[in-house]
């Protein structure tokens, strides 16, 4: 009889980790830790990069690993085809354009967040990219749980 629960994470494993993030500067960027939500990984699902996921491998419960990805392993290039375009008067005092605002569209798939980066007259750019794309990227992984 073989022991079905895992030890280590493997290819296929379910995991919650909590995830810290660092810019290349050293200043943190974002962490699960703030609110006490650990973050569930499904292995093997694409949500991460498979560079991501390798410095997953083998972990196990209770566990920290660090390490830094480049942009494309990491929350990918930057994309000029995700800055869009859009008319000021489609603002309004509820969703004003300021440079800086996230604004948040519901697409057929769900929400996609963009933030404003430019007005120009009535043009007001948008950028959809993630807001750490193009940056590398330092991870500290803390394994929670196997699930």
């Amino acid at each position: 009889m073989t022991d079905s629960i895992q030890t280590q994470i493997q290819k296929d494993s379910n995991i919650l980790v909590h995830i810290t993030m660092k810019l290349s500067d050293g200043s943190a960027a974002d962490s699960t830790k703030v609110n006490n939500k650990p973050a569930k990984i499904i292995m093997g699902d694409n949500s991460i990069s498979p560079a991501f996921e390798a410095e997953l491998i083998g972990l196990k419960k209770g566990e920290s690993r660090e390490f830094t990805l480049a942009a494309n392993d990491a929350f990918g290039e930057t994309n000029p085809d995700n800055i869009h375009y859009m008319g000021l008067d489609k603002f309004s005092a509820e969703v004003p354009a300021k440079i800086g605002n996230i604004i948040t569209f519901t697409q057929p798939g769900g929400e996609l967040p963009g933030m404003i980066k430019e007005i120009n007259g009535d043009s007001v750019t948008i950028d959809f990219n993630h807001p750490l794309a193009g940056q590398t990227v330092t991870f500290v992984i803390d394994l929670v749980d196997i699930l």
